[in-house]
């Protein structure tokens, strides 16, 4: 099977920072480069200046007309899962059918009391939210008994492009985590925080459940946090400070720098190799900076030795 690549599109503007037109050419010039998709994050609270993923991707949905796109991941366990299937039924529409879902618990180091969660019932909340969302998308009057929500004869129309729904991306390191994705979703995306030791280790577990459970058509993803320069010293501390910048709330300085690939080109291809060898058959490529740039030399220098 070929190895397909993603990228990361631009989430992070200041104040009046955001100009539409380089938006549209990235766009444009992504889908002209191959990518086969596009993706997002979602980040509600935090000191980054982070574009909503729906919004961004109902923008770019309108830039662009055979690029995929897509979110990985919403922490839908944060959501409203009736707000969350309308959102994304709608995007998928404004899409024509090109819209990717990543779904994630997010984990209890998160600010949940903002949210209205409570951290003890977080599981179950995620995976009761994931079977309203399918019923919100597939059935035509949905009665619904849960713990969290309860529906009565509800309805909510238009229903996604694609059907039954749009492909549901899920991931996570714990044993159980990659059960629940092989339950409840159709396919694994390997975090970005993620190294590619512990991606191989994910998937080596995610191969045995799917043997037991007898699926096989699901696809395996991993992002990959990277930075590519003729100076490979540059290159690695341009994504290790970029990361500390996103992540400095969760974790010491260099805490995720292991996770990235960084260098020159012979140092990326290298690196993305070995996450391929792991296991990945779509890479989500994520430069954290310099972004239009970053996408020109990893299609010209680095996507055609892979």
């Amino acid at each position: 099977m070929a190895l397909r690549f993603a990228i990361a599109l631009p989430q992070y503007f200041s104040h009046g920072e955001f100009e539409p037109v380089r938006m549209r050419e990235y766009l444009t010039r992504a889908e002209e480069l191959g990518f086969e998709s596009g993706w997002t994050t979602e980040q509600t609270l935090g000191g980054m200046p982070h574009f909503g993923p729906l919004e961004t991707l109902a923008y770019a949905a309108a830039c662009t007309s055979t690029l995929r796109l897509g979110c990985a991941v919403f922490v839908s366990s944060q959501h409203s899962p009736v707000h969350l299937a309308k959102s994304i039924a709608t995007v998928d529409q404004l899409s024509g059918g090109r819209l990717e879902v990543g779904v994630g618990v997010g984990g209890r180091g998160r600010a949940l009391a903002a949210f209205g969660v409570d951290p003890e019932t977080l599981v179950g909340r995620f995976t009761e939210g994931i079977d309203l969302m399918k019923a919100l998308w597939t059935r035509q009057t949905i009665d619904f008994d849960g713990r969290f929500w309860q529906l009565r004869g509800a309805t909510q129309e238009p229903k996604p492009f694609q059907r039954p729904h749009p492909p549901l991306w899920m991931g996570g390191s714990h044993p159980n985590a990659i059960r629940r994705a092989v339950r409840y979703g159709d396919g694994f995306f390997g975090a970005g925080s993620t190294t590619t030791e512990k991606f191989a280790e994910q998937v080596q577990i995610l191969r045995k459940v799917l043997a037991d459970s007898g699926r096989r058509d699901f696809p395996i993803a991993k992002r990959v946090y990277l930075a590519v320069d003729d100076d490979a010293a540059v290159a690695r501390r341009r994504i290790s400070d970029a990361l500390d910048r996103m992540y400095g709330t969760f974790a010491a300085p260099g805490t995720f720098a292991p996770a990235a690939v960084a260098g020159t080109p012979d140092d990326v291809v290298a690196g993305l190799r070995a996450v391929a060898e792991a296991g990945a058959e779509l890479i989500l490529l994520n430069p954290m900076e310099q972004q239009a740039e970053q996408m020109e030399r990893l299609a010209a220098e680095v996507m055609p030795r892979l």
